[in-house]
């Protein structure tokens, strides 16, 4: 593997950005799961590609959104 062809290029994760409909909203969603809104696509990316930092899967028994503190 190299920098010219990430996992994502290569048949490896996938990852998925989603435009959410009537906004300036972006949905990413990583290949574990987790999901989470941004505004600026950069952060998206960065996001992403920090996997697992910040990551919980959409099924996690908490319901919160990654980065999201605990009560």
């Amino acid at each position: 593997m190299n920098a010219l062809h990430p996992p994502a290029l290569t048949g490896g994760e996938v990852y998925r950005i989603h435009w959410v409909l009537g906004t300036d909203r972006l949905l990413a969603v990583c290949h574990c799961g987790a999901e989470h809104e941004f505004e600026d696509p950069v952060d998206v990316w960065e996001w992403l590609l920090a996997h697992p930092d910040g990551h919980r899967p959409f099924d996690d028994p908490a319901g919160r959104d990654p980065g999201e503190e605990a009560p």
